[in-house]
């Protein structure tokens, strides 16, 4: 994915990309340059690298309805969980309760889980999830 990064940058001179692993967003203000950049990617991913974009994936939105990657919703001066990725981390700590209830893990196991979680929460605007987390643990 390096020869993307390279291609975006020096070729297309895209000033607001972000890529991890093979999820990339681009933020204009133009949604004309946006979608005029899609052949010309859609081209270099085809013939340099094989790969094609999903095509459920493929959205310009406006940037104040906020962009979803990795897990959040990026908006312009904050970062919200994506409720899927809420619904994910409440169920899987849920079990993780239970798991300790019935003694098949850890305190400390379960309070990595806590503490992984918290971690992820940190990079939203997520302060009263967290605490919402927190007591899901330790209150039941």
């Amino acid at each position: 994915m390096n020869e993307l990064d390279q291609f975006v940058k020096h070729d297309l001179r895209i000033e607001y990309y972000i890529r991890y692993t093979d999820d990339f967003a681009i933020v204009s203000e133009s949604d004309a340059y946006l979608k005029n950049l899609l052949p010309e990617t859609r081209r270099f991913l085809a013939e340099k690298l094989a790969l094609e974009f999903h095509p459920k994936k493929i959205c310009i939105p406006s940037f104040y309805q906020g962009i979803d990657f990795l897990g959040y919703i990026i908006f312009p001066k904050f970062r919200l969980l994506r409720t899927k990725t809420r619904q994910r981390i409440f169920k899987k700590m849920r079990e993780r309760i239970r798991q300790y209830n019935a003694g098949s893990i850890t305190k400390e196991t379960l309070e990595q889980s806590l503490q992984s979680y918290l971690g992820a929460l940190s990079h939203a605007n997520a302060y009263r999830l967290g605490e919402e987390l927190k007591n899901t643990v330790w209150f039941g």
